[in-house]
């Protein structure tokens, strides 16, 4: 297949894009390399795809609708992971979030109406299911109580795709994701914070008292679910892409001390605007119908996160 993949040289548009280019697939990636956290990252991901067969990469916006438009020409399907991610930037920068993450979904429906593409998979988040009381939490569950700009800004893409699917007969999947880890992973996530943090001789600024608990998901165990979206490719459909377990924020803490040989200090504070106690996923609908099986529990991502990181800066 031909596929468009927006946000191609993000963490886990990086990922995907290896996945898709390794069965064979032409990959067409966008990104325009935005500085939401360090752009070098970026190009060190973007650089080891460039050289691969089948990619294509244009540097671009999704707000700019000439650009989609021209990376959508000939594809069979849409994969959209752009996005200005992260809960807590989302409070500062309200205005680019809105524009990103909603006009520039738009975009892309829009074009892929237009275009007849046979078929869009897009991004959403757990963070759709705000501050929930219920755990493990399922798709069917409310998803209208938001406790961050990001989480709306997701939930206003399921509802766009929603009503392009039920307008224009679009085929569109969600997937919800849940606290993704992994090498090339973002500077401004717990694991990549706290390892940067020990392995510098700095304390760990640990929210929440230490007692949050998320259901950490490699972003390998996330791209296979991504690709089965993108083959399977439902008329309408919304997908929890978890581990299926949640684990208290200190767990982490010390399988990062275990894997790095070195005890942390640590510093406490109270929870930030926006997050929430608990997320924890339930997947049983994505094992039926995707056939997702997550393999990688945080004992064994860490030490491979931490692995990547100690190579990729020298340490």
């Amino acid at each position: 297949m031909k596929i468009l993949l927006t946000g191609s040289a993000g963490f886990i548009g990086f990922h995907t894009a290896q996945a898709l280019l390794a069965r064979g697939d032409d990959v067409i990636g966008l990104d325009n390399m935005s500085p939401y956290y360090d752009p070098t990252l970026k190009e060190a991901r973007l650089k080891l795809l460039e050289g691969k067969k089948g990619f294509t990469f244009i540097r671009g916006d999704i707000l700019d609708r000439e650009t989609v438009k021209k990376c959508m020409e000939g594809t069979d399907r849409a994969c959209h992971l752009a996005a200005l991610a992260g809960v807590r930037y989302s409070f500062e920068h309200p205005e680019e979030y809105i524009a990103t993450n909603i006009r520039g979904f738009f975009n892309v429906l829009d074009e892929a109406r237009i275009q007849k593409i046979p078929g869009v998979v897009y991004a959403s988040s757990s963070s759709v299911y705000g501050d929930a009381k219920k755990f493990p939490a399922k798709e069917s569950d409310p998803t209208d109580a938001q406790v961050s700009l990001y989480g709306m800004t997701k939930k206003d893409n399921e509802l766009l795709a929603h009503t392009y699917h039920r307008l224009y007969g679009i085929p569109v999947t969600g997937l919800r994701f849940f606290t993704v880890y992994g090498p090339w992973g973002r500077p401004d996530m717990a694991l990549f914070l706290f390892t940067d943090a020990l392995l510098h001789g700095h304390p760990l600024s640990i929210f929440g008292e230490g007692k949050m608990q998320r259901d950490w998901t490699s972003v390998d165990d996330i791209v296979s679910g991504i690709v089965a979206a993108i083959d399977k490719n439902f008329d309408e459909e919304i997908f929890n892409l978890g581990c299926g377990r949640k684990e208290e924020l200190m767990d982490l803490v010390k399988i990062i001390e275990e894997s790095c040989g070195k005890e942390a200090t640590k510093e406490f504070l109270p929870m930030q605007p926006g997050d929430v106690r608990v997320t924890s996923a339930d997947i049983s609908k994505a094992k039926r119908m995707l056939g997702y099986e997550p393999k990688t529990m945080i004992r064994e991502g860490v030490p491979k996160f931490i692995q990547w990181y100690r190579e990729y800066y020298a340490l």
